[in-house]
């Protein structure tokens, strides 16, 4: 007779593979399209302990979107430690492009709470521009003008990357690629 025991994982254990299925959930379908049965069922885990961890949809979408944000001002602030001027963007640049490329879910889902009307996601959107912008200047040192334009540059690589257009390049689009990199390099 064989035994099998299971360990029960606590709430902050699995918070993350949850997090994990709503950023894909999320990512894919939005947050209206999402089914919370789906993510749940991702994670396996049971619909009701979902929201016993998370209290609402809106919250496990805000907890998810955070999550992706966090991970991406990480990536950036490891990257401009002791950089300064245009060196710092770069490697903020070269940070973002691993990172979009890396992980298509966490792109998406930052692109749809960027562009999202609702206030909760609006409020975290622009929290986390802020801060990122913030650490932009105060790392590069560089004028308004230089940082807004790196930030156009990575602006234009973010819709170009969630068009596909760097797995399936066209030939336009490959050039205002190539211009924003080189741009982001000089």
């Amino acid at each position: 007779m064989s035994t099998t025991t299971t360990t029960r994982q606590t709430a902050e254990e699995r918070r993350p593979a949850v997090l994990a299925a709503a950023t894909h959930e999320f990512a894919v379908k939005g947050y209206h399209g999402a089914s919370t049965e789906e993510i749940a069922r991702q994670a396996g885990i049971s619909q009701p302990y979902l929201f016993r961890l998370f209290g609402s949809k809106k919250e496990l979408y805000l907890a998810a979107a955070a999550r992706c944000i966090d991970a991406q001002y990480d990536a950036f602030a490891a990257a401009v430690k002791g950089k300064t001027g245009e060196a710092a963007l770069k490697a903020m640049g070269e940070a973002y492009k691993t990172g979009i490329s890396r992980d298509r879910d966490h792109l998406m889902l930052m692109l749809k709470t960027w562009s999202s009307d609702d206030p909760d996601f609006r409020r975290l959107s622009r929290t986390a521009w802020r801060n990122i912008v913030d650490l932009a200047e105060q790392s590069s040192r560089e004028s308004p003008e230089v940082v807004s334009r790196f930030f156009a540059n990575g602006m234009l690589i973010t819709i170009l990357t969630s068009m596909g257009l760097t797995e399936e390049p066209e030939p336009w689009a490959t050039r205002l690629l190539e211009a924003c990199l080189e741009a982001i390099e000089e």
